[in-house]
């Protein structure tokens, strides 16, 4: 292997492992149509990969627009199978602030169902911004 893959090699892991070592964990729940208003952006539609954020990354409105990758890694009550099989990680939007969450990030219905089962309503997670 030449000197210039092996340094790529190390960099994309160096970089794989930084962004996983700076991963949040707590837990999402989701909220049901419709979407809009929002505390960000108001009657605006911005999809549905969107969420709500809790006081816990809120921040006084700075999490408006900001996106992160969110990703279920388990249950958060005694619920079988709470996370979607081969789901993976989904991007969303935070366009609204949830005061009484029962979660770190209240997702949309369509995005909590990508990778969780909506039957559970609350799922453990590792979110990070990207």
């Amino acid at each position: 292997m030449g000197m210039e893959l092996r340094v790529l090699v190390v960099m994309a892991m160096v970089i794989a492992l930084t962004s996983a070592a700076s991963a949040a964990s707590g837990t999402a729940t989701y909220y049901k149509r419709p979407y809009v208003p929002s505390a960000c952006y108001g009657n605006q539609d911005n999809g549905v990969m969107i969420a709500g954020a809790s006081d816990a990354i809120w921040n006084n409105r700075a999490a408006c627009g900001r996106k992160y990758s969110v990703r279920c890694t388990g249950a958060a009550n005694d619920s079988p199978r709470p996370c979607k099989s081969g789901s993976g990680s989904i991007t969303v939007k935070i366009v609204d602030y949830c005061a009484n969450c029962q979660g770190d990030i209240n997702l949309s219905q369509d995005a909590f169902g990508k990778i969780g089962n909506l039957t559970v309503g609350k799922i453990k997670v590792q979110y990070n911004q990207v």
